[in-house]
C-alpha cells in the first residue's frame, strides 16, 4: 500500500507512526520509493530545443481550423512561420487535414526561399498531429534535407510560435465570426491577413519591427536609427532621461523551447542590455 492509504488506516486502528511525507521520505531513503502495478512507469521525455540565428533556420507549423458557413463544418488553415523572423513563409487553405497537402506546402514554401538540398540546414517543428507524421510529409522532409521536429505528446505550450500567430489571426478586428460562406472566402482573408502580418504588424517579439523587415535583413539598420533618434532627443532634453534611452537592441539568437538556464540567460542578457 501506498503511505497514502497506511496512515489512515493505522489512524482508524488507533495508531499514528508518522505522516504520509514522512513515510515518502523514509521509503525513499531506503530505495522503496519505485513504480508499482501493471502498468508502464511514467517518463519524461527531452522537449525539442532548437536555435536560430537567421531566417530559414528554424520553421515552426501548425494547423488551424476556421469556421465554415455552418455550424460544425470547417476549413483547415495550413501554416509555416520562421521564428527568427516571425515572417509567415508559407499558407494554404484546404477542406481537410492531411500529410500530402502538408507536403505540397511544404514544397512551395522551400521554393519562395529559394532553399536548396545541398544548403538546407533548416529545421520544421510541428505537434504530434497525424498531417505532421504522416508518411509522405516524412518522405517530403527528407527528399528536401530538412530536419523534422516535434513536440511532446499531450504538452499544450511546446509550439509556442504557431499557437502565437494563430491567436493574432483570430483576434484580427475584421476576422469572420459568422463564418467563411465558402472556401475562397477563407483563403481571400488570410492571404490579406499574411500581406498585413508580414508587411504591416509591428510585432512586439521584435521591438516592433514588420516580419519582413526583420526576415528580409532590414532590421538591423532600421533599429540603429531609431536608437540614434533617441540618444539625439536624449542629448537635447537630458532632463526627460533619469536612465537610458530605450533599448532597440535584438539578440542574435532566437529558441524554440529553451532550457531554464537559457532562459535565465536571455534574460540575463536583456538586463544587461537596459
Amino acid at each position: 500500500m501506498p503511505p497514502s492509504q497506511i496512515v489512515p488506516i493505522l489512524a482508524d486502528q488507533g495508531i499514528y507512526i508518522a505522516s504520509e511525507s514522512t513515510f515518502y521520505r523514509v521509503m525513499h531513503e531506503a530505495g522503496e520509493q519505485n513504480h508499482r502495478g501493471r502498468c508502464k512507469a511514467p517518463s519524461s521525455k527531452p522537449k525539442s530545443t532548437h536555435c536560430a540565428t537567421k531566417p530559414n533556420r528554424v520553421w515552426s507549423w501548425d494547423i488551424t481550423y476556421l469556421p465554415g458557413p455552418v455550424r460544425g463544418l470547417y476549413f483547415s488553415l495550413y501554416l509555416i512561420l520562421d521564428i527568427f523572423s516571425r515572417d509567415i513563409v508559407g499558407w494554404e487553405v484546404w477542406v481537410e487535414e492531411s500529410a500530402e497537402n502538408a507536403s505540397q506546402l511544404i514544397r512551395r514554401a522551400v521554393m519562395a526561399q529559394n532553399i536548396t538540398r545541398q544548403e538546407s540546414l533548416l529545421v520544421l517543428h510541428s505537434d504530434n498531429g497525424s498531417p505532421m507524421k504522416g508518411a509522405s510529409m516524412l518522405e517530403t522532409l527528407y527528399q528536401l534535407g530538412i530536419t523534422p521536429s516535434r513536440s511532446r505528446s499531450r504538452v499544450s505550450n511546446d509550439n509556442p510560435y504557431s499557437e502565437s500567430v494563430f491567436k493574432t489571426c483570430k483576434y484580427r478586428p475584421s476576422y469572420p465570426m459568422g463564418g467563411f460562406a465558402t472556401i475562397n472566402d477563407a483563403r481571400r482573408w488570410v492571404k490579406e491577413f499574411v500581406h498585413w502580418y508580414n508587411y504591416n504588424h509591428h510585432h512586439s517579439g521584435i521591438k516592433f519591427l514588420t516580419p519582413h523587415q526583420r526576415h528580409s535583413g532590414q532590421g538591423e539598420e532600421i533599429l540603429k536609427k531609431r536608437h540614434q533618434l533617441y540618444e539625439a532627443a536624449k542629448a537635447r532634453h537630458p532632463e526627460r532621461w533619469t536612465r537610458q534611452t530605450r533599448d532597440w537592441s535584438l539578440p542574435n539568437e532566437v529558441w524554440l523551447n529553451p532550457e531554464k538556464s537559457q532562459a535565465e540567460d536571455q534574460v540575463e542578457s536583456k538586463t544587461d542590455a537596459s
